[in-house]
């Protein structure tokens, strides 16, 4: 900690600035004031909108079924100074400074929160009717997308993808989903696991072609590399999300393979007095042991009291907190509710609870008998006991775990 830090720390005098007015920023901006913090806190976002919420964005504002999604938080009555519009350039730690678009912001803390930025799928730039989903204006093209019914042709069979493509398909469009890998959700689950979800596509009347890789984008169509074309009133890329880092670069804060943000047990930078939580920003678990990178809602939730707590307790000599969640998401797709909590690479044992062609089953993953994640599709209860049997790495029983009659939390070894 430095000695300014040190010497203002004392009065609560300090000034923290936060970077980013997401999930993660104004959850951040927020545990500060909740947890006591009685300094300067100053919010800053690059768009010009009213701080949001994202999951929405492709479902509820997408289908025109809401108008927004602001978080229902008064900065005023928190003394939460909000600073919209204004993109971040660059951070001078020497200097304590964030340079902005509008001029440099001088802190005492700073905290990272960013996010992630899609994925622009190569050589699509400026073609018309090429949309990606990550915004509130993003949503707001896409709606007369949707309500005027055109062919759609969705990158990518991710989660945005599948999400993307359940709205869509409510809204009456004709979809087609392209894929590269040889099924959904490649990249988060073993091909066991996913291989039950490729026919909720064609349930939902969705087209899914998996092997198939775009050669490039024309107006009105996609072709792909085998030479097939395919017409497309719109196209909506998926391709996944990267940490959107760019700009901290020069700045001296470490960061890793995927560009994120790397962050220390109590998620603080390699860099005095700057923090980083939610999609930019990866950690070391010790319930896992390795780095993880989540770039998941409740992350976005969770990292931000850490965070707060970290920031106070430099004033008053707490014991740092310990950021090591279980990782927790979901998804609404198909008419489906699937929920994953955990982190699955860890585990050496995968068993089922229920049958993957029914509508409602389950997966779980463990180590040592000891359950380390679950995916649930359409069984939130399954999910609820199994995140606290994850948490409290509880040894279970295989032989009672695979009955899905049986409560969770009653086939404990």
């Amino acid at each position: 900690m430095s000695e300014q830090t040190q010497q203002q720390g004392t009065s609560q005098a300090r000034r923290v600035v936060v970077a980013g007015a997401g999930m993660a920023g104004v959850q951040t901006a927020v545990a500060l004031r909740e947890q006591g913090f009685t300094g300067t806190v100053t919010l800053i976002g690059a768009e010009p909108h009213q701080p949001y919420d994202r999951p929405p964005l492709s479902k509820a504002v997408l289908l025109g079924n809401a108008e927004g999604s602001a978080f229902d938080v008064d900065f005023d009555a928190l003394d939460i100074e909000l600073r919209l519009g204004r993109e971040v350039l660059g951070v001078r730690s020497a200097d304590h400074e964030l340079d902005t678009e509008a001029g440099a912001v001088p802190y005492d803390v700073l905290v990272l929160a960013t996010g992630a930025e899609p994925i622009r799928l190569p050589g699509a730039e400026g073609v018309p009717g090429v949309h990606l989903l990550r915004t509130l204006d993003d949503a707001e093209r896409l709606r007369p997308v949707l309500a005027r019914q055109h062919d759609i042709v969705v990158v990518g069979a991710g989660w945005i993808g599948a999400e993307f493509a359940t709205a869509a398909r409510e809204a009456g469009c004709a979809v087609t989903v392209v894929e590269a890998a040889d099924r959904p959700l490649a990249g988060a689950l073993p091909a066991a696991v996913a291989a039950p979800m490729t026919s909720w596509y064609a349930d939902s009347g969705a087209v899914l072609r998996t092997h198939a890789r775009v050669e490039r984008v024309e107006p009105g169509a996609v072709v792909l590399d085998d030479g097939s074309r395919i017409p497309a009133g719109a196209v909506v890329v998926g391709i996944g999300a990267r940490p959107a880092t760019a700009w901290l670069a020069g700045s001296g804060i470490e960061l890793g393979a995927h560009d994120e943000v790397v962050a220390d047990s109590h998620l603080r930078t390699s860099v005095p007095d700057v923090y980083a939580v939610g999609d930019c920003a990866s950690f070391p678990s010790g319930r896992y042991g390795e780095r993880l990178l989540v770039h998941h809602w409740d992350n976005a939730l969770q990292g931000p009291r850490t965070v707060a707590a970290n920031i106070l307790g430099e004033a008053t000599g707490e014991p740092p907190a310990v950021y090591d969640p279980v990782p927790y998401f979901w998804s609404e797709q198909f008419g489906r509710f699937v929920q994953y909590a955990g982190h699955h690479p860890a585990a050496d044992t995968t068993l089922w609870r229920g049958e993957p062609s029914g509508p409602a089953w389950s997966v779980c993953w463990l180590r040592d008998d000891r359950l380390v994640a679950l995916l649930a599709v359409g069984r939130p209860r399954d999910l609820a006991q199994g995140r606290r049997l994850i948490e409290a790495g509880t040894r279970m029983n295989p032989q009672l775990l695979v009955d899905a009659t049986r409560p969770m939390k009653a086939a404990v070894a």
